[in-house]
């Protein structure tokens, strides 16, 4: 009976749409505008949340960093720093390296720009990257060709090299680089390795790197950069936590920072960077919430006015079912389902339009997106939802009209 109750109204609804179709489409359209941009949004943040987590904030597995300088929001945080901060020096690598327990790796890199040459080519602005040889095996690149920066390229400060994809695109456009040499600053070094391709991040190439012993490389640069950055890998995920705080109170130890007193270097995990960016989406959420309700309640004040214009047209009909024994609360749900079963159409219509960019948006531009089901869901919902609550009062009209001057209104 309940089912014989909602199905009858619904196939009005549907027959109504598709005789009236621009008047339909018009009075869903504020249903439609709101939940294409609430899905768009959605899949944006959601496919951006998930691409930063893989692209951007995947440090290795159980790794996290101590640097001079952590995540820093705002400018009065970052004088701050800059005065407190001490530069990071390789003996604060040394101790952490032989007085950690818990981690399973403790490596090193710096990093610094500069221009690499061979033979007649060269490749500009590319990150050169010191390093210790176990930062191989907690760092997201890989070795597609050849070797890592060893540790006895390290003891020996040897002039050995591992190139990025770009890099090797500039410099050996035609050849293989394994054993050639490149020039970094005047000095010839041995390439050892190439890298795997990573692509890009946000439209920025990511491949246009070279690795060099960190031995090395401060011959090269010096041993007094802001670029000091200690990377430290835990056993297991779920000893991560732990081994921080083990990493935070050696260095305030070594630093003697008072109990009371903020940490005077940075340390930040990928956690760390997906609260910040997740912090940022969560204002873009915010904004897009106030601008989807006023389309949503522009939507149901159309759909409300439709609604009270199709009870005065249906007003004889009404008397007849009334004379005929329907009761009060048998109209009131007519009219309810009724308004509904529109406002769900146009929810409807509205997630297949946005599904439709988002696959268009993620093939052809850099913009991840990504639709999660929870988001659909959530569309259908609310916009069933407006057409609820906007409804009502149509529907309370139709369901106390008195019979016989129902019946008279067209008589």
């Amino acid at each position: 009976m309940l089912g014989f109750a909602i199905k009858e109204p619904a196939l009005i609804a549907l027959e109504t749409m598709r005789t009236h179709k621009l008047r339909s489409f018009l009075m869903l359209l504020g249903v439609i505008l709101s939940v294409s941009t609430l899905i768009l949004v959605v899949a944006l943040i959601n496919g951006t949340n998930a691409y930063i987590a893989e692209r951007v904030a995947n440090m290795g597995n159980g790794v996290f960093i101590i640097g001079r300088y952590g995540i820093i929001n705002t400018e009065e945080d970052w004088v701050k720093a800059v005065r407190h901060n001490r530069q990071f020096t390789y003996d604060d690598y040394t101790a952490l390296h032989d007085g950690l327990k818990l981690p399973k790796n403790v490596g090193l890199q710096c990093t610094q720009r500069d221009i690499l040459r061979h033979g007649g080519q060269s490749a500009e602005d590319v990150s050169v990257r010191g390093v210790t040889a176990n930062i191989g095996e907690m760092d997201t690149e890989e070795v597609e060709r050849g070797r890592y920066i060893s540790d006895n390229d390290n003891e020996h400060r040897s002039f050995t090299a591992m190139l990025g994809s770009d890099v090797v695109k500039k410099l050996f456009p035609s050849s293989d680089p394994i054993g050639r040499t490149i020039t970094i600053k005047g000095q010839d070094f041995e390439v050892v390795g190439v890298a795997k391709p990573i692509g890009s991040v946000m439209g920025q190439p990511q491949d246009n790197f070279v690795y060099i012993p960190v031995q090395t490389w401060f011959k090269l640069f010096g041993s007094h950069t802001d670029s000091f950055h200690i990377n430290i890998q835990a056993q297991a995920p779920e000893m991560l936590e732990q081994t921080k705080e083990e990493a935070r109170a050696m260095m305030r130890a070594r630093r003697h920072v008072a109990p009371n007193q903020e940490d005077t270097f940075g340390l930040f995990g990928a956690d760390n960077l997906m609260d910040l960016w997740k912090s940022m989406t969560g204002t873009l959420a915010g904004a897009m919430v106030g601008f989807v309700s006023i389309f949503l309640v522009i939507g149901g004040v159309v759909i409300m006015n439709v609604m009270l214009a199709s009870v005065t047209e249906r007003t004889r009909e009404i008397g007849i079912r009334k004379s005929l024994g329907a009761r009060t609360s048998d109209i009131l749900s007519q009219f309810l389902v009724e308004a509904c079963v529109m406002s769900a159409m146009g929810g409807i219509i509205g997630i297949a339009i946005a599904w439709g960019l988002a696959i268009i948006l993620d093939k052809t531009t850099p913009m991840p997106m990504s639709v999660p089901l929870s988001a659909v869901i959530t569309a259908v919902g609310v916009s069933t939802a407006v057409g609820l609550f906007f409804g009502v009062y149509p529907a309370r009209k139709a369901a106390r009209l008195n019979p016989i001057e129902a019946l008279r209104a067209d008589s």
